[in-house]
């Protein structure tokens, strides 16, 4: 089978690509087309499509499930510089944790001579929190997430660094700050409680996720529970990572009553809302047998 090879930008044509079967995926196109074709995008850079403002194929759909024929025509779009989803992974995980830290350890440096004054319980606490849901997530990216995609474009670094750090100081300004008043202590032993089970609740998760997924293969089955009973959510939910993550930061939130954690909390929760729905939008119409029962990210309700 013969494809000839265009630009989507302004349909120039790259020239014409051999593909040695009608069942090769689009993942393994982009790399042939950039193989035989040196002026094009490197293949992490393509977004391939039918048409000039077509939407992008995916990487698992097949020549021949597309309805692609010899002398058709697919258009390459340049996504633009690229950097690796884990490298992006570390770095919007590990600045919180030094920017947090560095309030927490150093207020001397933000609050001048009111650092001196003795802060609460509370405070620590609080600090132990974010320190343990980073470093989780710093340890996931490294050892236990498996990428369906080796990068996204550069831009999203910028943009995921600046939301992450940027909350983190603001949180973390307010919660180390001298004059900060805790709640009351039955509060804090309550929320730390339900901070500790939904963050065991989101790495049991990901775990199952991961053993959806045999290493080196992008294979996507339905999540299911498995034996570990903080994954039995998975029978309500498309997403239960989300929301034991929402969960988490809700907890944080009430443990130190600061209005900038519900405002990151907020914020979280929105995003991973709009995630949850296309996720879960995706489920039903690539698996025919998606439990109906199953809603997106909140139990019953959405």
């Amino acid at each position: 089978m013969e494809l000839e090879i265009l630009s989507a930008k302004n349909s120039k044509p790259y020239g014409k690509v051999k593909v040695p079967s009608a069942t090769t995926p689009i993942g393994d196109l982009r790399v042939l087309i950039h193989r035989s074709l040196k002026q094009t995008p490197d293949a992490n850079r393509q977004s391939l499509r039918l048409d000039v403002k077509g939407k992008s194929l995916k990487d698992t759909d097949t020549l021949e499930s597309l309805s692609l024929r010899t002398g058709d025509k697919v258009y390459i779009k340049d996504l633009g510089p690229q950097i690796g989803w884990k490298t992006v992974f570390l770095a919007e995980y590990a600045g919180p944790l030094i920017v947090y830290l560095i309030f927490y350890f150093r207020p001397e440096l933000v609050y001048g001579k009111a650092a001196s004054l003795p802060i609460s319980l509370t405070t620590h606490i609080a600090a132990g929190c974010y320190t343990v849901h980073y470093v989780k997530r710093l340890l996931e990216t490294i050892f236990v997430h498996r990428f369906s995609h080796a990068t996204m474009p550069l831009r999203n670094l910028f943009k995921n660094c600046t939301y992450y750090w940027g909350f983190t100081a603001y949180v973390s300004y307010h919660v180390n700050h001298p004059q900060f008043t805790s709640p009351c202590m039955c509060t804090v032993w309550a929320a730390l409680g339900a901070f500790a089970l939904c963050e065991l609740g989101n790495f049991s998760v990901h775990i199952a996720l991961r053993n959806l997924r045999p290493p080196g293969t992008k294979v996507r089955k339905i999540p299911v529970p498995d034996g570990n009973p903080l994954t039995q959510l998975f029978n309500l939910v498309s997403c239960p990572n989300y929301t034991y993550e929402i969960g988490a930061w809700v907890s944080f939130s009430v443990l130190t009553s600061c209005l900038a954690a519900y405002l990151f909390a907020f914020a979280g929760a929105f995003q991973m809302t709009v995630w949850a729905l296309a996720k879960h939008r995706n489920y039903k119409k690539e698996f025919k047998d998606y439990p109906r029962q199953r809603r997106s990210i909140f139990p019953f309700v959405l």
